[in-house]
C-alpha cells in the first residue's frame, strides 16, 4: 500500500504544476486511482467568480467519469497543495470534495492521502473524513 500511496501522492504533486490559481496562490493537485486501475489527475482552476472555480479533486473525478462513465468508482485518492513558494501545505479535501469522493468511492474505507503538518503523508478513510455524510435514500429500499 505504501508504494501505491507514494506514487499517487507524487502524481498529485506533479498535477500542482498545471494549477490556475491567480487569486489564492495555492496550487492543488489530485490523483485518483479508479476501481478499474486507471489513474486520473486534476488540478484546481480559479476564476474571478471565486466560489465557482474547480477543485483538483472535482477535476480528477470529472476525468474519471468522462473516461469510464457510470461505472467510475474511486479506489484511492491523493491530494497535494503547494503555496506560492512551492512548499507543501498540510491540506485535506474540502467538505464538498469529501462528499464527491464519498459518492464515487467503492466504499467508506477508501483511503485519501495528503501532506500533514509534520511533513509526513497522512492517510484517512472517506468515513473518517466525513463521518456523518449526506446520503440520498435508496429508492429501491422503500
Amino acid at each position: 500500500m505504501s508504494a501505491n500511496r507514494d506514487a499517487l501522492a507524487a502524481l498529485a504533486r506533479e498535477a500542482c504544476g498545471s494549477a490556475h490559481a491567480p487569486y489564492s496562490g495555492i496550487h492543488v493537485g489530485a490523483a485518483i486511482r479508479s476501481a478499474a486501475g486507471v489513474t486520473y489527475t486534476g488540478t484546481n482552476v480559479e476564476n474571478a467568480a471565486y466560489p465557482l472555480g474547480n477543485c483538483a479533486e472535482a477535476s480528477a473525478i470529472a476525468s474519471g467519469v468522462q473516461a469510464e462513465g457510470a461505472r467510475f468508482r474511486i479506489a484511492e485518492t491523493a491530494v497535494w497543495a503547494l503555496d506560492g513558494a512551492g512548499r507543501a501545505i498540510p491540506i485535506s479535501p474540502c467538505g464538498g470534495c469529501r462528499q464527491r469522493i464519498l459518492e464515487f468511492a467503492t466504499d467508506g474505507s477508501v483511503q485519501v492521502h495528503f501532506p500533514w503538518r509534520d511533513g509526513s503523508l497522512k492517510s484517512a478513510s472517506v468515513d473518517e473524513l466525513l463521518p456523518y455524510a449526506f446520503e440520498l435514500p435508496d429508492p429501491q429500499a422503500q
